[in-house]
């Protein structure tokens, strides 16, 4: 293949599309390498850590679409400090001079300040896409910036006159310079437009202090295709949300917040009947029996909805006139929606008989998986979340086996109990052996089988031998090092690994960090893991994102020669109850954040963070 044209070779590495199959490409020659530099145009960065800004900028010259996550998922169970870090800014900094061309931006755990909002307003003229998950540290004045600066129209008149090639405006006649004469008379009927085409914005920490940001979309503004704020919590300007929805007519994705009321999602349903996927505001307001029955008259005509979300506020037995679309929905989402209870709930499940994806809250009961089982053959991922925060879960294991048993296509599961046997993981494991991904958290977290008393290591261990292409594994309940046996000699697909309250000795981590060969995130907290499990293979660090420990029996002195030893390694200690210095060699440290990197101590460490 040396002997291709690259512009050969750009094509044919086009049909990767897997990052890992594009890395393994730059590093068969130097010429493939190249040809990889200039033709990749969408980059994942999973650490913001691991590489520097510079280095990406230098690595790839093409880049439109980037994907960057910053801080450790634990950050999702507040055990990763506030102010840990995990800065966007600098990126923009880089990317703007580089990367004119930018057109998607996804970023997951960052800190994103307004000011950084502001400059991917201005400074990228080709951006479309706007993804936030998880991320702080602006307000809704960034998001007016976006809204303002990234969807806006110019006419050929305002375009040529901005690049100062319109020489004269006279009489409506229209003189161009030389430099565009060529163009022709065509080009006034052409217009110069921004288009932004996708905001989504995902569980983030976002203060609204005026309210009146959807209110800076422009009136050209019509390229929107995705638009979500269910996240926000201010209230919204009603007649200016009506008038995007109406202008954007390929718009397919809406998500509203709670703020939204019932009859402004009537008008809304009116002027854009082609939604695909809806997220609805608040149905808990006092609304009339009429605007029930529009919402039914309105929802019929809605014939594209395929998937439903929000409920975030609800009062039982308003729901009925949603069911006619019922029947379509492949995905259903009442992870936030703690209003809808009992009745009402099994009455809007048993009508969704195509589903593929349900998220949903532990107040369903067993009973109510039960007709998820029956009703939903086709489903394919499930996440039952805690609902309130409460000490005692609703589901069992008696929950979980009716769905293994009635939804055989099911590869992706979360799943927040009260109890589980390792009979019931047993029998999971035989009915679904595709799973993926597989979650379970029990709330007790040292809970052994309720009906035996012991270990659950045997069910887990059903799991990973049967689930062979299993690649991401929670563990809960009581376990022993009998259980990372299993993981690490069944696991070969295994990728992330979380582990909490569970092994008895560093033998666990150990049967872990050998079998996993393609193990990249390992989290562990309050386990006996101690430096020997630490240490027994540093090597194998190398090959993996990034190992999280907290609460665990590593010392000071093992993450020291861990990191003598590793250079391509930063280890951080995160310690938030005394200083540093006060730390003896032989001390437990509190949190340890090991992760692979190419630029060394990152330079903005906030002072309870030490990278040895």
């Amino acid at each position: 293949m040396n002997y291709f044209p690259d512009e050969v070779l750009e094509q044919v590495f086009d049909f990767l599309k897997q990052n890992k199959d594009k890395n393994a490409v730059s590093l068969v020659c130097k010429s493939w390498y190249k040809v990889e530099r200039y033709s990749r145009t969408r980059v994942f960065i999973g650490n913001c850590y691991s590489i520097s800004p510079e280095r990406l900028v230098t690595r790839f010259l093409r880049v439109k679409a980037l994907t960057l996550k910053g801080k450790p998922h634990f950050a999702d169970f507040n055990l990763v400090p506030h102010d840990w870090g995990g800065f966007v800014h600098p990126w923009i900094e880089a990317m703007l001079k580089s990367y004119p061309g930018l057109e998607e931006l996804r970023l997951k755990r960052m800190v994103v300040s307004d000011e950084s909002l502001e400059l991917i307003s201005v400074a990228f003229k080709n951006f479309k896409s706007l993804v936030l998950v998880s991320c702080e540290g602006f307000i809704t004045d960034g998001l007016a910036a976006i809204a303002k600066n990234c969807s806006y129209q110019l006419t050929t008149l305002e375009y040529y006159n901005s690049l100062g090639r319109l020489d004269s405006v006279a009489s409506g006649d229209f003189v161009f310079s030389k430099s565009c004469v060529h163009l022709g008379p065509i080009c006034l009927a052409l217009d110069c437009c921004r288009v932004l085409r996708e905001l989504d914005l995902q569980e983030n920490e976002v203060e609204d202090r005026r309210g009146q940001w959807l209110s800076c979309f422009p009136d050209s503004c019509t390229s929107l295709v995705s638009l979500n704020f269910a996240c926000l919590k201010g209230e919204v300007n009603s007649g200016a949300l009506e008038r995007l929805v109406a202008r954007c007519s390929n718009l397919r994705s809406l998500r509203l917040n709670q703020s939204v009321d019932l009859g402004t999602l009537n008008k809304i349903l009116v002027k854009a009947p082609q939604l695909v996927d809806l997220g609805t505001g608040s149905f808990a307001r006092n609304e009339t029996f009429a605007a029930y029955n529009k919402l039914l008259r309105n929802v019929v005509n809605c014939k594209s909805i395929n998937s439903l979300s929000g409920f975030l506020e609800v009062i039982p037995g308003c729901l009925a006139p949603l069911f006619p679309i019922c029947s379509n929905l492949t995905s259903l989402n009442l992870s936030y929606a703690p209003g809808i209870q009992g009745i009402d709930l099994i009455s809007l499940v048993e009508r969704c008989t195509k589903l593929q994806r349900l998220l949903i809250l532990d107040s369903i009961g067993d009973k109510g998986l039960d007709v998820v089982a029956s009703s939903c053959n086709e489903l394919e991922e499930l996440r039952v979340s805690l609902y309130g925060g409460a000490v005692n879960g609703s589901v069992t294991e008696e929950g979980l086996v009716a769905i293994s048993t009635g939804c055989p296509k099911l590869h992706s599961l979360l799943y927040f109990c009260h109890q589980m046997t390792n009979a019931a993981l047993i029998t999971v494991a035989k009915n679904n052996p595709n799973f993926t991904h597989f979650r379970l958290c029990i709330l007790d977290p040292n809970k052994p089988d309720h009906v035996t008393s012991q270990p659950l290591d045997e069910g887990f261990g059903a799991i990973v031998q049967a689930c062979k292409n299993l690649k991401r594994l929670s563990l809960s309940g009581l376990l022993t090092d009998q259980v990372f046996l299993y993981i690490g000699m069944y696991g070969e697909n295994l990728e992330m690994l979380s582990v909490a309250f569970a092994g008895e000795s560093d033998k666990g981590m150990a049967y872990v960090l050998n079998g996993c060969r393609k193990l990249s995130k390992l989290e562990i907290r309050d386990s006996p893991f101690g430096d020997s499990a630490l240490l027994a293979d540093v090597g194998k660090y190398e090959t993996m994102r990034s190992l999280w420990m907290s609460s665990c029996n590593i010392t000071l002195q093992g993450c020291k020669m861990l990191a003598d030893k590793m250079k391509m390694l930063n280890v951080e200690i995160i310690n938030e109850k005394e200083r540093m210095e006060e730390i003896t060699d032989d001390k437990k440290v509190e949190k340890m954040y090991l992760y692979r990197t190419l630029d060394g101590p990152r330079k903005d460490a906030p002072d309870f963070v030490s990278t040895l």
